[in-house]
């Protein structure tokens, strides 16, 4: 197949491209190209999708059997999307779990959950998959649409459940305590994007997958202590791990809090069920312990794991939350 990528070089559209590539696919990436290099193999069109005119007509000029958009965000990029790729077989929109919101009616959230999303990313994806939605039944748009929860590999490398930071794995390596919002056992599901890849790479060619909404996440679920005792295991320490209440983390300056308190101190469970139906190729087999270890590796080698001694913060919350404990 012929199968263009708008974006291509992200934390999932990585590992797509490479897996379309071991598949025998013609690929062709469209970005600014800023950022990463594209594989060997991989034909490259350089360009801006927000100058719509121009994207647009260079889009249409091609023959693609199918494309995929990893960075649109809002619905004036799917409306353009909807007029640079009229006549494509298959197109799919990455859209995101966020969609749902944070206030669950049932667990694990199918698709047909009521979207409550409470972020302007996750109101723009909303509102996104809704113009894409409204082509497919006013005009058969062949759109696929897949919700990524957490999604994590090289690129993006491990974060951590109360803030956007990758300090807390020096702090490990140094036996410091790490904090967790509330006991940590709020419910969590991570893929690896070499997983990922198998869903976004199997929806193609499907027919049955036209139109179609579909959930993208492991089996099963993590708590959030968990998740960091895993990591632990995979750099041999252990090391304590100190609950704040969220409403005292949400006075405490935290940096980069606020994946924690948009996503992260919530119970995220989510249903991929009609996905592992509809594409049987779609066998995540990367457990966590494994892609955790692959990521940090990689992470050490681009020196991108902060001095945990450089920075005061966290040590601030310990010290806090012990003086609350000694007086209770």
């Amino acid at each position: 197949m012929k199968i263009c990528i708008i974006g291509g070089t992200g934390n999932i559209s990585t590992s797509i491209v490479r897996l379309l590539l071991e598949q025998g696919h013609e690929v062709t990436v469209f970005n600014r190209g800023q950022r990463h290099p594209v594989p060997d193999g991989v034909r490259l069109i350089t360009g801006d999708r927000h100058d719509r005119a121009g994207f647009e007509a260079r889009m249409q000029q091609e023959s693609f059997d199918a494309a995929i958009d990893m960075i649109c965000f809002t619905p004036e990029d799917a409306q353009s999307d909807v007029r640079a790729f009229r006549g494509v077989g298959q197109f799919v929109m990455v859209s995101t779990a966020c969609t749902y919101g944070i206030q669950s009616d049932w667990l694990p959230v199918t698709e047909d959950h009521p979207l409550r999303p409470i972020s302007d990313y996750a109101r723009n994806k909303t509102a996104a998959d809704a113009v894409f939605l409204e082509a497919y039944y006013r005009e058969q748009f062949p759109v696929t649409i897949i919700k990524p929860s957490t999604t994590y590999g090289p690129q993006q490398g491990m974060t951590r459940q109360i803030a956007w930071d990758f300090s807390w794995l020096d702090r490990i390596r140094k036996g410091k305590p790490i904090v967790v919002c509330g006991d940590g056992n709020a419910l969590h599901q991570h893929l690896h994007v070499d997983d990922a890849a198998l869903a976004f790479a199997g929806v193609l060619g499907k027919p049955h997958t036209l139109g179609q909404v579909y959930n993208m996440v492991r089996r099963g679920f993590v708590t959030w202590a968990e998740y960091h005792r895993a990591a632990m295991k995979v750099l041999g320490r252990e090391v304590e791990l100190i609950g704040i209440p969220f409403e005292d983390l949400k006075r405490m300056n935290v940096p980069n809090f606020g994946i924690c308190e948009d996503i992260f101190a919530h119970h995220i469970y989510y249903s991929a069920e009609k996905l592992f139906r509809d594409v049987p190729e779609f066998q995540p087999k990367i457990s966590l312990e494994t892609g955790m270890a692959q990521v940090i590796e990689v992470m050490d080698r681009e020196g991108r794991i902060p001095n945990s001694d450089e920075l005061t913060w966290e040590d601030r919350l310990v010290a806090a939350q012990r003086v609350v404990r000694a007086n209770f």
